[in-house]
């Protein structure tokens, strides 16, 4: 029996039924070496799908952040509350007063506004030392609140107790302390019953915050960084102005109605301030639902401006693509016609063009959600937004470079597919 021709085994490859899997591994292996032989084509192509892939992976990764913070800001802030902070923090006008609200405000509110369940007057000092033994930690805030701020802000204690009246009203020099000071100054020992310095005043823990390390604003510190204190021992100590404070938290009795009570707040401020129709506001009211509003709004124009460059980048990729493709069947007409004669089917010249494109565009995904990644990291440092990685966001990426590889290579594999083997090794040659 004589040997078969190189030729006839090689027909035979793509001819045997039995071998289909086999052709696929084949056609594989004829794709990845035929990139490597263009690579700065392959180069161009990764780099176009990379920039799309990036801006999708911020738009999913930052969505999925900022429905996080958004779930962690309700918890913390409460549907049932307002908060109102002296001056106009909105338009902020040159020169405006931000003491504006007083303790006939908080009265008045306490006493005359429906549903009105706690009025907690705030003031804050910020950045002062605190020390206890030999252990210094400068803490980001002090806040001097009232009775009733652990209810009022739904912030359980996990020791100790809350501010009572009668601290309020003898200025006691007692605090609650945060979990991260706490941690700080007194690390595993209870902090309860022990005397710390805040600047020079000495006080005594009487309560310890629960952690909750919901951080504001993407920075280094957390609500947990912080001490609470009777307003009256902190205006009195640090010699602040005791009739105006700086904001007001009010907590309701329901969630249902928050929107008309926060107007009702609005206008008995108003009256209370002896604001004319055409006078802007000398407070400004903030509830979770304006603070959401405003956190769908920065997410919403983040996407839609993420959603143009990733639409552009894809694109472009696939323009690319398309066009380098092309190029790549008309210099590789001999390799086509060679195959086809050799017994290729049109279905596998299609499949190795495809396989190239689907290769190209899976590296550009591989690298573009790294990059997003990078630039994501980037921006979460700088407080700008927070990313959540799930997997979703590596499903969408493969999927869009997919789409790109079978849009911007199907044309092109056609055309290889559809070449006649005689005049393919001709044009070829």
């Amino acid at each position: 029996m004589t040997a078969a021709s190189p030729e006839r085994r090689a027909s035979d490859l793509f001819k045997r039924p039995a071998g289909a899997l086999r052709t696929a591994l084949r056609v594989q292996g004829m794709a990845l070496p035929a990139l490597w032989a263009y690579k700065l084509r392959s180069f161009f192509v990764v780099a176009a799908t990379a920039l799309g892939v990036a801006a999708l992976t911020i738009i999913v990764a930052s969505v999925d952040g900022a429905r996080k913070k958004a779930l962690e800001l309700v918890e913390w802030f409460g549907p049932d509350a307002a908060l109102v902070i002296g001056g106009d923090i909105r338009n902020r006008p040159v020169g405006q007063r931000v003491l504006t609200l007083s303790w006939r405000d908080a009265k008045a509110v306490r006493d005359s506004l429906p549903g009105a369940r706690f009025v907690v007057p705030m003031r804050a000092k910020r950045n002062p030392i605190v020390k206890y033994g030999n252990k210094n930690s400068r803490v980001p805030v002090v806040v001097g609140v009232t009775e009733n701020y652990v209810d009022t802000w739904n912030w359980p204690l996990s020791e100790g107790r809350d501010l009572t009246r009668d601290d309020i009203a003898h200025a006691a020099k007692v605090c609650l302390i945060g979990d991260g000071p706490a941690q700080d100054l007194f690390g595993d020992v209870s902090p309860i019953g022990g005397t710390i310095r805040i600047n020079d005043l000495a006080v005594r823990v009487v309560g310890r915050l629960a952690h909750r390390g919901f951080s504001g604003g993407g920075g280094e510190h957390t609500v947990d960084d912080r001490i609470i204190m009777p307003i009256t021992t902190m205006t009195k100590r640090f010699n602040m102005d005791r009739k105006y404070f700086r904001a007001l938290r009010v907590k309701f009795h329901d969630a249902e109605h928050m929107e008309e009570q926060a107007e009702n707040l609005k206008s008995l401020l108003r009256a209370l301030h002896g604001l004319r129709p055409e006078q802007p506001d000398d407070f400004t009211i903030l509830t979770a639902g304006e603070i959401l509003g405003f956190l769908t709004m920065f997410t919403g124009g983040l996407v839609v401006f993420l959603g143009v460059t990733a639409g552009v980048g894809m694109l472009v990729g696939g323009f690319v693509l398309a066009n380098l493709m092309f190029l790549s069947v008309s210099e590789r007409r001999g390799e086509i016609g060679l195959r086809k004669a050799l017994g290729a089917s049109p279905r596998a010249i299609i499949c190795q063009f495809l396989s190239e494109a689907a290769y190209l565009t899976l590296g550009g995904a591989a690298v573009g959600v790294g990059l997003g990644l990078a630039l994501g990291e980037t921006l979460s440092r700088f407080g700008v937004l927070e990313l959540v990685l799930s997997p979703k966001l590596f499903v969408l990426a493969a999927a869009a470079s997919l789409v790109i590889a079978l849009a911007a290579g199907i044309r092109p594999a056609l055309r290889a597919a559809g070449m006649k083997p005689i005049e393919a090794l001709r044009g070829g040659g």
